[in-house]
């Protein structure tokens, strides 16, 4: 006998469990808020600063909720919404990519180069290193919700 998986999407799997345990979604969504904020609190120590006394970058790094996020200029294209009312994630000063990704060196008109800006990484890597973390925290939200409502 062969054992069969169904995949099924997030809405899908998320109505089912709504039917089942009402209170799992608000302790999913407190679970997410926290994790990106702690997160957020992760990659501030390891952004990079550039002056003694700095540090205006890392301080603009935070992690919110998208659905209470007012953008005051959205991207070409972009509805600015999501599906998901709990959706969280970590945002920071526009210049985040530059500072992750590096620059390649550019020239002047008269073909002076100007510099290349070195990739300093910390987003990326400090996410990578407590991703696992931060689902055990999800998971663990809904065990905690669905555990309740077995008790009760």
């Amino acid at each position: 006998m062969r054992i069969k998986a169904k995949v099924e999407g997030r809405d899908a799997v998320m109505r089912r469990l709504r039917l089942l345990v009402p209170e799992a979604e608000k302790e999913l969504a407190k679970a997410q808020l926290e994790g990106a904020q702690e997160l957020a609190e992760r990659i501030r120590p390891r952004a990079p600063v550039g002056e003694p006394g700095g540090g205006a970058y890392a301080a603009s790094i935070k992690g919110e909720r998208l659905a209470g996020r007012v953008v005051a200029k959205p991207r070409k294209g972009a509805k600015g919404q999501t599906k998901d009312p709990n959706a969280t994630g970590i945002f920071a000063s526009p210049l985040w990519h530059l500072l992750e990704f590096g620059t390649a060196e550019r020239f002047h008109k008269s073909g002076k180069s100007v510099g290349a800006g070195p990739a300093i990484p910390h987003i990326f890597p400090t996410y990578r290193a407590f991703r696992k973390r931060l689902r055990r925290m999800m998971a663990g939200a809904v065990n905690k919700a669905v555990r309740r409502v077995r008790n009760t």
